[in-house]
């Protein structure tokens, strides 16, 4: 049993060492993001509701943003800490955004926005993950519009059957401290 445990401890420190820090001799330069990509970036922070949607009171805490992976990610928590907590993913695959959403409904829909330029970002459903999207219920088409600095402007469509059921408009801006 020590053996086995020293044996892991072993590995994982080595694999620990070969990936560590700046300067390591393991790192990889990141490939170049599209533009609008590095705008995502600048929505690190907190977002509330502009005004009152079916979702969310004028105030209400609406959305996180936090930066990871090295600067390749961008995760975005909707409805934190509530409920309907739900997560999405979004990360550059060449010139395109991608992004992953992990819903509330235990399906993980994937869209791209092909070629995005500008500040609007127009999302496709691209397969996912617990989904017939022939059948099923689930997010299969997204618009992210970068407003400006401290305004953006998001609708997720929702699909069952293959026709639209619902749109989930939202208009955020920046939580001020």
């Amino acid at each position: 049993m020590f053996r086995n445990t020293l044996g892991i401890a072993l590995v994982l420190t080595a694999t620990a060492a070969a990936y560590a820090g700046p300067g390591a001799e393991h790192t990889h330069p990141a490939k170049p993001a599209p533009a609008v990509f590095e705008k995502l970036k600048a929505l690190t922070g907190e977002w509330i509701a502009a005004e009152d949607n079916p979702m969310a009171k004028k105030g209400d805490l609406v959305a996180r943003y936090a930066i990871t992976a090295s600067g390749t990610a961008v995760v975005e928590t909707i409805f934190p800490g509530s409920p309907h907590e739900m997560v999405t993913v979004y990360h550059a695959d060449g010139d395109d955004v991608v992004l992953t959403h992990f819903c509330m409904a235990g399906n993980q829909p994937r869209m791209r926005a092909k070629a995005a330029k500008g500040t609007r970002l127009d999302f496709a459903f691209d397969g996912g993950t617990n989904i017939d999207a022939k059948s099923d219920r689930h997010m299969h088409s997204a618009s992210l519009e970068l407003v400006g600095a401290d305004e953006i402007r998001t609708e997720w469509t929702e699909y069952e059957g293959g026709k639209t059921v619902q749109a989930y408009p939202s208009h955020l801006v920046r939580k001020t401290r």
